[in-house]
């Protein structure tokens, strides 16, 4: 910088004045380009050294790191043009699938073969494998800095570093209000830890039938936790089986210490806190990569029913498809088969 304002002081220097006229005149400019570059070199002084390219690139990526680095990526359904299909329902979610839980009837199927992320029904899938390992539910399980940093500003929560909860109420929270600290810290106290859980949770899909699924960690907040309609029918069956499940499902909220402060969580599901349906168990989910997600087991007119619902545009729109799903069966108690699992 220095030399390139050295260099035009030394253009822009007073020539003879022997010279003739035009000559005269640009030396007038060549001194007002003087005067110019002088000034700007003054304010050059008083202003802070601009930062280098390196410096800025580096403030910049430290910018979009303190969000969430799944936030902008448009979802796997977006991505495989599943969205803005229309419906006979009108659903809002890309993927859906209603089934009859007692005859394996599908009653309504909407781009049904797809597998997708899932985000954190996944933990329908981890309360499984604990439960499944019979693990003492009142031993003690303590937050790591490990659980807090498995994914670094993808979550917030108020269960902190330290905090101490029984294995049990570590599940309800998982179940209830989603909690991704505890789902991780659930796995990691595995016997054989986090990688001998994943491994259970394959292994288990596997035994289910779950041809299309896939699980990479307990807590969903990896994309690579996949799977299809059809498979969530079979985990919301295997899940059913298990009262401890159903119960923390669709508890609507609970209150636990953490470091020496009550501390109460809600319901995810909005449908569970407003009682507006005949929930039996429910799980919820949202990562970008799957958009807003929901599974359920409800009774409506007296059938028992598995509804799935992936990849719904909006925080409210996988709850209202739901309520449209009961008025629709409400309406028409008997819908014609389509086809069977």
């Amino acid at each position: 910088m220095v030399g390139l304002l050295s260099s035009s002081l030394l253009l822009g220097a007073p020539v003879s004045l022997a010279q003739n006229a035009p000559q005269k005149e640009s030396t007038k400019q060549g001194a007002k380009q003087n005067t110019k570059q002088s000034n700007n070199q003054q304010a050059a002084k008083k202003k802070p050294a601009p930062k280098n390219q390196k410096q800025v690139r580096t403030s910049t990526t430290r910018a979009k790191s303190a969000k969430a680095p799944d936030e902008k990526r448009p979802s796997f359904a977006a991505a495989m043009g599943l969205r803005g299909n229309q419906d006979e329902l009108n659903l809002k979610s890309s993927v859906a699938l209603i089934v009859d839980r007692h005859t394996h009837e599908v009653l309504f199927e909407k781009n049904a073969h797809a597998a997708l992320p899932i985000a954190s029904i996944t933990k329908l899938m981890t309360s499984l494998v604990v439960l499944e390992a019979e693990l003492p539910l009142d031993e003690t399980i303590v937050i790591s800095q490990a659980d807090v940093n498995a994914y670094p500003g993808r979550t917030r929560s108020r269960v902190t570093q330290g905090a101490k909860m029984t294995r049990e109420q570590a599940m309800l929270l998982s179940l209830m209000s989603s909690e991704n600290r505890v789902s991780q810290a659930l796995g990691r106290n595995f016997p054989g830890g986090l990688p001998a859980f994943v491994e259970a949770m394959n292994a288990k899909a596997k035994l289910l039938g779950m041809s299309q699924s896939k699980f990479a960690d307990p807590t969903g907040l990896s994309s690579e936790n996949v799977s299809s309609p059809e498979d969530l029918t079979r985990l919301v069956e295997a899940a059913y089986q298990h009262k401890v499940i159903r119960d923390f499902s669709i508890k609507p909220d609970y209150s636990i210490m953490i470091a020496n402060r009550e501390q109460k969580f809600v319901n995810t599901n909005r449908l569970v806190r407003a009682s507006d349906m005949d929930i039996g168990l429910q799980k919820t989910g949202y990562i970008s990569a799957a958009g807003r997600c929901l599974v359920m087991q409800a009774k409506v007119v007296g059938r028992d029913v598995v509804m799935v619902f992936l990849d719904s545009v909006g925080k409210q729109s996988r709850f209202a498809d739901a309520v449209r799903v009961r008025e629709w069966l409400e309406s028409n108690p008997n819908p014609e088969s389509i086809r069977k699992l």
